[in-house]
């Protein structure tokens, strides 16, 4: 059986959550924190299983270091807190009435503490009002302590993210169905969708289809240009699943026969992907990661048309750490998952881009993407 809000069996699910507020406090209280507040996103969805919906009333999980932690929830939410996993956690759920000042009830939870946490993309409306209400107390970003817990995916993650990419696998599949000649990128778009959801994910994130010279714009936004023969197309998508867990795979298409000289660039950029992807194992860095990909694109010539970074972390959130990109020396660790997705674009022609999502095993690495690099031709 799945819960509608996490990747793991409902007999283990309240385990799982307290193992993680657990693991929170412990490393809050190695960082010098006294608590950590944590607002709707996926960072409270991680701790709690709790899927909150981001309002301008007040939810947040109060996690100090020591004592209880509290769910404090706004009164008309207060069954959907105690339906999610949250309400079978080591965790008060503490509605507040609609007059009430829930900044207060929170401050008042925390009067003693001297150093709090709070989680990276909360409003800034709240951050400060929670400055006002507890002077006393410094606030340090809590991404400091999420962050390392959420790079480190476990099996049961691992397992989520495998099924999103084998769903945006199969998505990939039929793009040949849709990129004729003559349809916009926006109606390709809208059929890969629709095929996002119809192939196993609950919401779509994004639809890149970018053809022609759009095609040198790494985000480019999907529009009304006609698609044409002869064009490069880069279509970069995916989605979230029920479980929480995100796609996120990019593949190069060619609309009928591609420019003279795409064929050998392409090339190039298959072994550049291929290259960083045989690089990852523990213990390498992140940038070392980069650094694979980038030498072989620089090798040929196509350096200074490489103008993002190798890779992105991917879990709850499409981007999350770590990065795989020059300066960032962290070493991998086994269930570290991130993309491997270079890319050249070179402008008013075209561009190509290779992306997979990649696991960090014990002693080496696993794809999640397992589609075909090799460009695609389709007839026009």
């Amino acid at each position: 059986m799945r819960c509608g809000t996490c990747p793991v069996s409902s007999v283990s699910v309240n385990d799982l959550f307290n193992d993680r507020l657990a693991a929170a406090r412990a490393v809050a209280a190695k960082a010098g924190l006294d608590a950590l507040l944590v607002t709707p996103g996926s960072d409270l969805r991680y701790l709690t299983g709790y899927r909150a919906l981001p309002l301008e009333r007040l939810t947040c999980l109060v996690l100090p270091v020591e004592g209880e932690a509290a769910l404090v929830v706004p009164q008309l939410e207060e069954p959907a807190a105690a339906a999610s996993p949250a309400g079978g956690l080591a965790v008060t759920i503490q509605p507040w009435p609609e007059t009430a000042d829930p900044v207060a009830l929170v401050a008042d939870r925390l009067r003693d503490a001297r150093r709090i946490g709070v989680d990276d993309h909360m409003w800034a409306e709240k951050v400060l009002r929670f400055r006002a209400a507890m002077p006393q107390a410094e606030q340090a970003l809590a991404g400091q302590v999420l962050a390392g817990l959420r790079m480190r995916k476990d099996t049961a993650e691992i397992d989520a993210l495998r099924e999103a990419g084998s769903a945006i696998d199969r998505v990939h599949a039929r793009v040949p169905e849709w990129l004729k000649a003559g349809r916009t990128e926006a109606q390709v778009g809208g059929d890969i969708a629709a095929a996002i959801i119809a192939e196993g994910h609950e919401r779509v994130d994004f639809v890149i289809v970018a053809s022609g010279p759009n095609s040198a714009s790494p985000h480019h936004e999907t529009g009304e240009r006609v698609i044409q023969a002869g064009d490069v197309v880069v279509v970069d998508i995916g989605g979230t699943t029920a479980a929480g867990y995100c796609s996120d795979e990019t593949r190069s298409y060619a609309v009928g026969e591609p420019p003279a000289d795409f064929a050998a660039q392409y090339d190039a950029l298959l072994r550049a992907q291929r290259a960083a992807v045989d690089h990852v194992r523990p213990g390498v860095s992140a940038e070392s990661v980069d650094a694979a990909a980038r030498d072989v694109l620089t090798d040929a010539g196509l350096g200074e048309y490489f103008i993002h970074r190798t890779g992105h972390g991917i879990g709850m959130e499409t981007h999350e750490e770590p990065y795989i990109v020059t300066g960032n020396d962290r070493a991998l660790e086994p269930g570290f998952a991130f993309s491997i997705e270079p890319g050249f674009y070179i402008a008013g022609r075209y561009g190509a881009r290779i992306e997979d999502i990649v696991v960090t095993t014990d002693d080496g690495v696993e794809r999640l993407n397992l589609r075909p690099r090799e460009l695609v031709v389709v007839e026009p």
